[in-house]
């Protein structure tokens, strides 16, 4: 196999990884409390998520809460309705960390999650995550291709971070009365996350997929882990919010 061929498949496959980690513990778990998990889930899970994105728990939390309370408002941190969809794809990264960066968000939007002497010492140091992720990657497979699979993880996971945000917005299905979008192809690239609409529809959820043809892959880890009691669910109906209801048939 290639060295370039091999580095993507690597790439991928990290992205893959960091793509349900976000997904499955920064966002049904840790901002909704649609998931509970177990003590060696959690740091499981935490450390996944300094390694392969260095993103600092609180602040993402924080800004996808603050997301959820003025979705599509000048107050959304990352709003194609205000800044246009090919806007927000293209400066999502810059959007999110202007708003992580605000101490003034975090603060109230992540007050639960007061910041624990692993956070002080360890999680918190982004860029030593990405080093030490990068630099395994490195050992194990070769400087070339180490590196080139960094590079291709970092673009990949950047990318559909965005789409979410972006392309999720504006572009796809809205069975249900709100301004996200379901896109099953996004789905399947972001371990679920394309089915939007679904999820601004019921955000206290831990499953996004809402019919049968639908296809969640962040639930097909979910639930496994509830079956070894390593997670809990908190919700086994599915619960609208109080302001969505459906349009499949208006």
């Amino acid at each position: 196999m290639g060295t370039v061929l091999l580095a993507v498949l690597i790439g991928v496959g990290v992205t893959t990884l960091a793509n349900v980690c976000t997904t499955v513990y920064l966002h049904r778990g840790l901002s909704h409390r649609a998931v509970a998990f177990s003590r060696p889930a959690h740091v499981g899970f935490k450390t996944l998520v300094w390694l392969t994105t260095g993103i600092k728990v609180r602040e993402w939390v924080a800004v996808h809460r603050k997301h959820h309370a003025h979705t599509d408002t000048p107050d959304d941190p990352h709003s194609p309705a205000v800044s246009g969809w090919f806007t927000v794809q293209l400066r999502n990264l810059q959007m999110y960390r202007r708003a992580a960066h605000d101490r003034a968000n975090v603060e109230k939007y992540a007050k639960d999650l007061a910041p624990t002497v692993w956070d002080r010492w360890l999680f918190d140091r982004s860029w030593l995550g990405l080093l030490i992720g990068t630099a395994t990657l490195v050992v194990a497979f070769g400087w070339q291709v180490g590196l080139l699979a960094a590079f291709v993880h970092v673009n990949y996971y950047l990318a559909g971070s965005a789409a979410i945000n972006a392309i999720g917005h504006h572009f796809g299905r809205r069975p249900y009365a709100n301004s996200a979008t379901n896109l099953q192809w996004l789905a399947l690239i972001t371990a679920g996350e394309g089915l939007h609409n679904n999820h601004h529809a019921a955000p206290t959820s831990a499953k996004l997929a809402h019919r049968w043809y639908e296809i969640d892959l962040g639930w097909f880890v979910i639930k496994p882990l509830t079956w070894m009691r390593l997670a809990k669910v908190r919700l086994t109906e599915l619960r609208l919010a109080a302001t969505s209801r459906s349009t499949q048939h208006a």
